[in-house]
């Protein structure tokens, strides 16, 4: 599900291992929050022009834009997912790349969605795949972000490999420096999850 520019065998072989029982736990728009449907559902209704899913893995949330009029592909570091999600929802564009090698043209982008998939980025690696966002986009292109929400920059033992965890503070400091403004964040803290967050940010 991860787009890690320095890590990508690691996130790719590990999710690899794991894609059935991933797609099965969190696979179907049906089994995610209301919350997060909405939330990006807004941010979808918001954007004007192609959408990148950046680490879609599953594929559902590409399939939810397209379902919603979008123009939007979806690109995975994980070949089991791009060929499952292209199987269950044979209507969406899916293919296996990475952010910082996503093969679309500087500037030509609408939006870009990265629902989780940076969790995996190391701290030096993060401001790398958030320029690789931000050159993807035109002006005024809008990005939205979803990751764990705690200490900038700490590593935890993710399911899968280790992830990160952001404050909306860190995160926005590293959006900021990468060429965006940010436009609203949210935070949420649900019993048995670790914390959440999101922010919407639009190229400058």
């Amino acid at each position: 599900m991860s787009d890690d520019s320095g890590s990508d065998a690691r996130i790719r072989d590990g999710y690899a291992a794991r894609a059935v029982e991933y797609t099965e736990l969190l696979g179907d728009i049906g089994q995610m929050d209301d919350v997060d449907r909405e939330r990006i559902g807004r941010w979808a209704d918001g954007v004007d022009g192609r959408v990148l899913d950046a680490g879609c893995g599953p594929g559902h949330w590409t399939a939810f834009l397209v379902d919603r009029g979008v123009h939007a592909e979806g690109i995975d570091l994980v070949p089991e997912f791009i060929a499952d999600a292209s199987a269950r929802f044979p209507q969406v564009p899916y293919r296996v790349a990475s952010l910082t090698d996503a093969d679309v043209p500087a500037g030509s982008l609408g939006g870009v969605l990265a629902w989780y998939s940076l969790i995996h980025a190391s701290p030096d690696e993060l401001p790398l795949l958030l320029t690789a966002a931000r050159r993807a986009l035109r002006e005024g292109g809008r990005l939205l972000i979803g990751f764990f929400d705690g200490p900038d920059g700490e590593a935890f033992p993710h399911a899968v490999t280790t992830a990160h965890f952001w404050s909306v503070t860190g995160m926005t400091a590293l959006l900021e420096r990468a060429g965006f403004a940010v436009i609203d964040s949210e935070a949420r803290v649900q019993d048995g999850r670790r914390p959440h967050a999101s922010i919407s940010a639009v190229a400058i």
